[in-house]
């Protein structure tokens, strides 16, 4: 499979490592240009190409930048791209560590709900929820038991499947978190976040989760975006 991954750090990294294994061609970008990735494209295969050639290059586009930086992205990156390249936003709103006020998110408004807004694209919900280190070491064969469950939430049911399939070559149990306003449910401070959970144990994360944001999940007033003060 082509797999185009926007966001070269730890989870965008990882995903190149992983992926390239597997087999699948992976082009990947960041904001600092190609000749950045020089040394992860010798570890890796992953080819280094501009922004806008990994969101046209691949069947799933992983975007895994902070998520204050989704609107430093072109306006006009998505255009064209067919609608059967399925997106998936990685991201987490962290406001008081890094990303500052975002006013429609801390207004109820679900992160990546707030990114497919920024995008004028459809995206799924996924990997917000594994730490890297987990990513990259913690994959299982099928069956196992206390393999790591990856929630995956969206709109689009064949796109959700066929994420949770590449999910299962890697080694992880994707499991439907339903559409893309309930992905509250999966975001920090939330039961299943950063929890490494089985199959069975994320549901029941997932449904215990509360839409309420706590409040260390939120903005300090008179910050904005991308100052958290």
């Amino acid at each position: 499979m082509d797999i185009g991954i926007i966001g070269a750090g730890l989870i965008g990294g990882t995903l190149a490592r992983r992926l390239t294994k597997l087999g699948h061609k992976v082009l990947i970008a960041n904001s600092r240009g190609p000749a950045s990735l020089a040394d992860l494209a010798a570890e890796t295969g992953a080819a280094p190409v501009s922004i806008s050639e990994a969101a046209r290059g691949g069947e799933i586009v992983f975007v895994a930048i902070p998520t204050w930086k989704i609107t430093d992205l072109p306006t006009d990156l998505f255009a064209g791209v067919d609608h059967n390249v399925i997106v998936v936003d990685t991201g987490n709103y962290y406001p008081r560590e890094r990303d500052g006020r975002i006013d429609e998110i801390e207004n109820g408004m679900t992160e990546s709900r707030w990114v497919a807004n920024q995008l004028e694209r459809p995206v799924l919900k996924a990997i917000n929820t594994i730490n890297w280190r987990s990513l990259l070491e913690k994959g299982m064969p099928d069956g196992m038991p206390w393999r790591i469950a990856i929630p995956v939430a969206g709109d689009n049911e064949a796109d959700k499947a066929k994420l949770i399939q590449l999910f299962d070559e890697l080694g992880f149990d994707g499991v439907d978190a339903g559409p893309l306003d309930e992905s509250w449910r999966q975001q920090p401070a939330t039961p299943v976040y950063a929890a490494d959970l089985d199959a069975g144990a994320a549901r029941e994360a997932l449904a215990a989760a509360s839409p309420v944001r706590k409040p260390e999940m939120r903005a300090h007033p008179g910050s904005s975006l991308g100052k958290p003060l």
